[in-house]
């Protein structure tokens, strides 16, 4: 090739670069994509106005949904006025208060301690057992001995309120549940963060008065609370050996995956429990459950139960549909 020629093509072939990086240049370029921010909610069995809300705010603040469910969990943990939840909680019949709790969070990941004597926040103590063992469920002394590993102070759980109502108790030892419409229960609470990522948390002391080394549905996976991050969750209050025959909170989040709405859900899972009985004046049971849309629902047998949902930062108190309503 003459140098010429060379000297000719390599021009042209310098045009031809400049001219394309120029047109590429042009091009506009894709814009990042948007990231939309979900508006939080959370959402709690029974009348628990305080729990929810700090929950609530909690979320508004940024921080995640399981944060936000133990930190809202907790008020009722440590209220002394509560007899079904954590410290001042009624004991079992020999006189000792024991704790139950499960958390569940947006990876599936759970935690949950059983017939845990002497720790106030047991679903704190459930998360410790998600993030720092390699099991799910820790029960009585060994949660205790984990608790106190990782910081926890040993409390004295029964009360002096608490202990005068089950010296009062002794006197006729009768044993039997009851159906509670107030808003002292369980706490089951669901969450959903700006993220749009949900989680959950439930606790109790259980059973007033329950025989030694009773579990109820509270800290079981599946029964007392559930958690899909793509479909929503669920959680149940009341009566645990009914809730656990039908692994309730499971079931309303694969009944919300096949399309049923969170309230329809909570319905078809109650009806499961309600067709085995000829007669419902012992005991309630109550579903709250929300989906990924953010709708959300609830059902109990006996009217009286209520949930509270936080949204659009207002904490409102709703009252449940009941089976049994006249």
């Amino acid at each position: 090739m003459k140098r010429r020629d060379f000297i000719t093509k390599s021009t042209k072939a310098g045009v031809a670069l400049s001219l394309g990086a120029t047109l590429m240049a042009c091009v506009e370029k894709p814009k990042s994509p948007m990231i939309h921010r979900k508006q939080p909610i959370a959402l709690c069995t029974w009348g628990f106005v305080n729990a929810n809300l700090v929950a609530g705010k909690a979320l508004d603040q940024g921080i995640s949904a399981l944060d936000a469910a133990i930190k809202g969990v907790a008020i009722e943990e440590e209220n002394l006025k509560n007899t079904t939840v954590g410290k001042g909680g009624a004991p079992d019949r020999e006189g000792n208060v024991t704790l139950d709790a499960c958390i569940m969070d947006s990876n599936g990941d759970c935690g949950a301690v059983v017939c845990v004597e002497n720790i106030t926040n047991v679903a704190a103590l459930a998360r410790i057992v998600m993030e720092k063992t390699p099991h799910v469920m820790l029960a009585g002394s060994g949660a205790e001995e984990l608790a106190y590993k990782y910081g926890f102070q040993k409390e004295q759980l029964l009360t002096e309120s608490s202990n005068k109502a089950y010296q009062e108790w002794l006197e006729t030892s009768e044993y039997k549940p009851i159906i509670n419409i107030e808003n002292h229960d369980t706490i089951g609470m669901l969450c959903m963060d700006q993220n749009g990522d949900i989680a959950g948390a439930c606790t109790t002391s259980g059973l007033s008065y329950k025989m030694k080394g009773r579990v109820g549905d509270s800290p079981i996976i599946g029964a007392g609370l559930f958690i899909d991050n793509e479909i929503g969750g669920a959680a149940a209050t009341g009566l645990g050996e009914e809730i656990m025959k039908n692994v309730g909170s499971f079931l309303i989040v694969e009944l919300m995956r096949q399309g049923k709405s969170p309230q329809e859900a909570c319905e078809e899972a109650l009806k499961r429990i309600t067709s085995k009985h000829e007669k419902l004046d012992h005991f309630q049971v109550a579903y709250i459950a929300m989906n990924k849309a953010g709708e959300t629902g609830s059902y109990c047998i006996h009217p009286g139960f209520a949930r509270m949902e936080y949204k659009n930062s207002i904490n409102t108190r709703v009252a449940s549909k009941a089976y049994l309503d006249v």
